[in-house]
């Protein structure tokens, strides 16, 4: 079968970095809530964790969205900052948010980042997960301070937003930027291709 564009994605996110990344794939597509449970078990790795939500997001959306003509893919995408092994999600307060800035800031941490696409008619499904490194300089407590006096931080995994004022706070970024906004849209793509859906 060739490639085709003619397909509809579902992106199972009320994220707006997520919706405006989606958007530049220049595909058809439309939001769904997933309202997805996201606890998880202790024992998984940041890769399993990822690859767990990014699944469970996507199921709950393909389970609720009715039938429409023609092909829709389903897109549940999950990210987590990791340092020293502990997988920091979105800060429950302020204080929560100083601690994890407080751990970061000076140091080098991991951001993964899960996707699942499952094919509504079929059922056919594909779950992948994507790692970047990043470094953020050195912050005191007074810079710290300020940056959750934005709100910026309070509901970004690790406490921060790459794409917005965090980006000062960034000094340097191995791997692929998007996956740390929080959509790798390079893997998204090859993902889709293997749906029979070419982007470009």
């Amino acid at each position: 079968m060739e490639p085709t564009a003619a397909s509809r994605l579902i992106l199972a996110s009320t994220s707006p970095r997520r919706q405006e990344l989606i958007r530049a794939l220049g595909l058809p597509y439309e939001i769904v809530a997933s309202e997805a449970d996201e606890t998880v078990a202790d024992h998984l790795t940041p890769a399993e964790i990822v690859e767990t939500l990014s699944e469970r997001k996507a199921r709950a959306v393909y389970e609720r969205v009715p039938s429409y003509p023609g092909r829709q893919i389903i897109v549940g995408s999950d990210t987590i900052v990791v340092y020293n092994g502990e997988p920091l999600g979105k800060p429950a307060d302020r204080e929560d948010a100083r601690r994890m800035l407080s751990m970061l800031q000076g140091n080098t941490h991991h951001v993964f980042t899960g996707i699942t696409c499952i094919e509504a008619g079929s059922g056919r499904s594909l779950t992948a997960h994507r790692m970047t490194r990043v470094t953020m300089k050195p912050l005191s407590e007074r810079q710290i301070d300020r940056y959750i006096e934005t709100g910026e931080p309070m509901d970004k995994a690790g406490a921060y937003a790459i794409q917005g004022l965090g980006a000062t706070m960034v000094e340097a970024i191995e791997g692929d930027y998007f996956n740390v906004v929080g959509l790798s849209l390079n893997l998204l793509a090859d993902m889709l291709y293997s749906f029979n859906i070419e982007v470009l």
